[in-house]
C-alpha cells in the first residue's frame, strides 16, 4: 500500500486499441516471438490492430528491495524515472513524447518497477530508446529529488486518511512476519524514510538492482518481431546488472486471530478486511481451486456475499472476498468490505456467518459451473484489446509459467471438479484463524 504511481509527462492521445479481429485461446502461443535482446526478456506478438503499439515490462526493484535500509528509496529511485535522464531533462523527454502521442509511465510495487507505455508503429523505436534512457540514466538532480519528496510525502498523508488504505496496510503488516517480501513499511515509518533519504542512497540502489537480468519487455500490437528486437538491441545495449526476485524464507502462517481497529475520525464508513494468509503461490497446486471457489463466494455482483449481505440484508454497498500478493511469493486470502458505522457489527457477523457456511459446506455443482463459464468468457474478453493482451502475458510470466499458459488457462478453468475445489477451501480456509482489521469511524 505504500507504493506511488508515477506518470510520465506523455500525453495520452491513444485509447485501448482492439484487436482487429478475436483472438482465441487456442491460437495466442503460436503468434509470440520470444527471445533476449541485449539481456531483455522481450516477448513480442504482432496483431491485426492497425498502427498502435502497448508495451509492458517489468523488473525486481520494488519497495520489498529496501530490506533493511531506507524503505523509501526504491520508490524514490522509480519516482526519479520520468524526472530528466543524463543526456536530456524531462521537458524534452515530454516533448518528444507529445509531439507523437505516446506516452510511457512508470510505476512502483511491492517487487517490481513496471512499465507502461503506449505509441503509433512508426514512433516505436522513439519509445524503446527513450524507456532504456530512462531506466538506464536518470539524472537525479537535486531541484527535482526534492520536488519527488515533497509529492512523495503529500502522497503518503493522504494514504493516511484513506480508510481502505490504512486497513490493507495494518493487515498486510498482521499476516506478514518481518523480512517477509510483502510485509510492507506503516505509512508513519515511509514519510519519515523520504524525509530522510538521499540522492546517495537512490544512486546507490539505481546502481546494485537496476539491470537487464530480470527485465522483462512485452509489446503487442502492430510491430515487426525483428525490428522490435533491433531496437531493444541498441538502446539496452551494454547495459548489465540487475537482481532476482525476493522469496519468502518460509510462507507466511496466520495461527491465530487478531483484530486491530485505526480510528481515521469523520468518515462516512468504515473499511473491513477479514483474513489470512494463504502460504500458497499462483502456480501452487490447489491454488487454481480455491481461487474459482472464492470467486463463487465473493467476486462480482453474482456472488454469494452480495446476494446475502448486500441484496438480502442491505449491510453494504461494497463487499468482495479473493486472493492477491502471490504472483512472486505466497500471498493472503481476504475480504474486504465498507459498512457504515451503525451497521458495523452486524455487517461483520453477517459476513463471518457466510464465510463459515461457505468455509464448511463449500461451493455447488451448479454454482461452479455458472462461474466457469463467467471466468472464462471474462478472460477471452480480456484479450480482445492490445493492453489486455500484454497485461496478461505479463502475468502469465511474473507467476512463472511458458507463455503458452495463455492458451492453457480456459482448459484448466475448465478441468477443475467439485471435490477438488472444495477440498481446497476446506484445507486451506479457516474462519477460526483470521485477522479483523476495522478503519475508520470505529
Amino acid at each position: 500500500m505504500n507504493s506511488l504511481k508515477m506518470l510520465s509527462t506523455g500525453l495520452l492521445l491513444l485509447t485501448g486499441a482492439s484487436l482487429a479481429a478475436p483472438i482465441l485461446a487456442a491460437q495466442i502461443a503460436q503468434h509470440i516471438v520470444r527471445a533476449k535482446a541485449a539481456g531483455v526478456d522481450l516477448i513480442a506478438y504482432p496483431t491485426a490492430v492497425k498502427d498502435v503499439v502497448t508495451i509492458v515490462g517489468s523488473l525486481p526493484a520494488g519497495d520489498a528491495f529496501a530490506g533493511a535500509g531506507n524503505a523509501a528509496v526504491p520508490t524514490l529511485v522509480g519516482m526519479m524515472l520520468d524526472r530528466g535522464t543524463k543526456s536530456e531533462d524531462q521537458f524534452k523527454i515530454a516533448e518528444q513524447l507529445e509531439s507523437v502521442g505516446a506516452e510511457i509511465n512508470f510505476e512502483v510495487g511491492i517487487q517490481l518497477v513496471e512499465i507502461h507505455a503506449r505509441c503509433l508503429k512508426k514512433d516505436l523505436p522513439l519509445v524503446v530508446r527513450l524507456i532504456a534512457e530512462q531506466l538506464r540514466n536518470p539524472a537525479f538532480a537535486p531541484a527535482e529529488f526534492a520536488k519527488a519528496q515533497q509529492a512523495a510525502i503529500g502522497s503518503l498523508q493522504h494514504s493516511l486518511e484513506s480508510t481502505s488504505a490504512r486497513a490493507s496496510e495494518a493487515f498486510d503488516r498482521a499476516i506478514y512476519p518481518k523480512g517477509h517480501p510483502n510485509r510492507p513499511a506503516s505509512t508513519e515509518e515511509m514519510i519519515a524514510a523520504v524525509q530522510s533519504a538521499k540522492i546517495e542512497d537512490l544512486k546507490s540502489f539505481h546502481e546494485q538492482h537496476y539491470g537487464p537480468a530480470h527485465l522483462t519487455l512485452i509489446a503487442v500490437g502492430d510491430l515487426d518481431a525483428r525490428s522490435l528486437q533491433a531496437n531493444v538491441a541498441k538502446a539496452f545495449g551494454g547495459w548489465t546488472g540487475g537482481s532476482d526476485f525476493l522469496h519468502a524464507a518460509a510462507p507466511a502462517v496466520t495461527a491465530a486471530p487478531q483484530e486491530e481497529s485505526i480510528p481515521v475520525p469523520g468518515k462516512a464508513s468504515v473499511s473491513v478486511v477479514l483474513g489470512e494468509a494463504t502460504g500458497l503461490r499462483y502456480r501452487d497446486p490447489e491454488a487454481l481451486a480455491l481461487r474459482v471457489g472464492s470467486a463463487i463466494f465473493g467476486s462480482g455482483f453474482t456472488s454469494r456475499l452480495m446476494g446475502s449481505v448486500r441484496d438480502k440484508e442491505g449491510l453494504t454497498y461494497d463487499i468482495s472476498a479473493g486472493m492477491g500478493e502471490d504472483a512472486l511469493t505466497d500471498g493472503y486470502w481476504r475480504i474486504g468490505a465498507t459498512f457504515a458505522p451503525a451497521l458495523l457489527e452486524k455487517g461483520i457477523a453477517s459476513t463471518r456467518r457466510e464465510l463459515l457456511r461457505w468455509s464448511r459446506e463449500g461451493v455447488t455443482a451448479e454454482e461452479l459451473a455458472a462461474r466457469k463459464t463467467d471466468i472464462v468468457g471474462s478472460y477471452q474478453v480480456s484479450l480482445a484489446t492490445t493492453g489486455g493482451l500484454a497485461t496478461a502475458l505479463q502475468q502469465a510470466v511474473l507467476r512463472g509459467y511458458p507463455v503458452s499458459w495463455l492458451d492453457d488457462y480456459p482448459r484448466a478453468i475448465d478441468a477443475l471438479t467439485l471435490e477438488e475445489v472444495n477440498r481446497a477451501i476446506k484445507k486451506h480456509i479457516d474462519p477460526a484463524k483470521m485477522v479483523l482489521v476495522k478503519a475508520g469511524t470505529v
